[in-house]
């Protein structure tokens, strides 16, 4: 058929000029093989505030290509918002988003592809290993142990960051909230997806700036945005203190009663003030961090804001 379906690939961009040439030559491979199969390929570069080469080098490779666009952010906003506007300005049948340091393997979006013109509107690209230090893996094993158990239990054990959409599931990826994990998200919507498995690479260019501060917030955003439990954990530590506070205030009455009142177990005391003033901060931080994405959905303050379109 002479009839093309258009694929759409969102790439955010940050601190990644190192990497650019490779990734440009892996782009143009995956074009061709596409071009094979009938399908077109439409490229979202979403540079998200980088202070090195990036922005230049993606300029050059636009005076090249009629089928590239490019985003700029006024700083950056993170990756999570770079491909959530990226997704804005899909005009494809299908797209997907990859990272720019080239740890997943450009040629999975090809199978990808294939897959989805099977028939399947929502497949995914499960890590089976990945070249990462041991702390990152630790890291990783404790945020999807923590995600089966408190929000979605058939999640893949090892994540995933790599899906393709069908344009049927766009529109709800670009009318999410602002705090919301795509991964998760995507998984959460009910749609079976196909899966795919591949090996992650190690870098090989420039420095991770996924850092621990950005994990700690992705995965609070994880947890509370998609999970009820925490609160319900609250409740339910709140009222095993309360059962055996109640408890011990009927064994202080006892004693009172029998005369064997003593100042001895004033330490005791002291400690246990002390942990209940830390599990009443503690809930309140949980309390708090739910309450700042409510404030943070219902301010109208933008997600990101688009310096220029090229």
């Amino acid at each position: 058929s002479d009839i093309k379906k258009l694929f759409s690939l969102v790439i955010p961009v940050y601190y990644n000029e190192e990497s650019l040439d490779k990734l440009f030559n892996e782009l143009f491979n995956l074009e061709k093989k596409l071009l094979k199969i009938n399908i077109q390929i439409e490229i979202i570069f979403v540079e998200d505030g980088s202070k090195d080469n990036s922005f230049n080098k993606l300029l050059k490779l636009k005076n090249k290509r009629e089928n590239i666009k490019i985003i700029k952010h006024t700083r950056n906003f993170g990756a999570v918002i770079a491909t959530k506007t990226g997704k804005k300005f899909v005009k494809g049948d299908c797209c997907a988003v990859i990272a720019a340091d080239l740890q997943d393997p450009i040629d999975i979006l090809y199978d990808m592809v294939q897959n989805w013109l099977e028939g399947n509107k929502y497949v995914i690209a499960v890590r089976k290993t990945r070249k990462d230090p041991i702390v990152t893996k630790l890291f990783s094993f404790l945020y999807y142990k923590i995600l089966r158990n408190f929000v979605i239990n058939d999640y893949p054990k090892g994540g995933f960051d790599l899906a393709l959409i069908d344009k049927t599931l766009l529109k709800y990826f670009q009318n999410s909230g602002k705090n919301i994990n795509p991964s998760l998200y995507g998984h959460w919507l009910g749609f079976k997806p196909k899966i795919i498995k591949y090996d992650r690479l190690e870098r090989q260019h420039g420095k991770s700036r996924w850092t621990f501060k950005k994990k700690l917030n992705f995965f609070l955003d994880s947890v509370l945005g998609f999970s009820v439990k925490p609160i319900r954990s609250i409740l339910t530590i709140g009222l095993i203190i309360s059962f055996f506070s109640f408890l011990y205030f009927g064994l202080v009455i006892i004693n009172a009663f029998n005369g064997n009142v003593d100042v001895k177990g004033f330490s005791t005391i002291v400690a246990l003030i002390s942990f209940f003033f830390g599990v009443v901060i503690s809930m309140l931080g949980i309390i708090g961090e739910y309450i700042w994405r409510i404030f943070d959905e219902l301010n109208k303050k933008p997600e990101s804001v688009i310096e220029e379109i090229y």
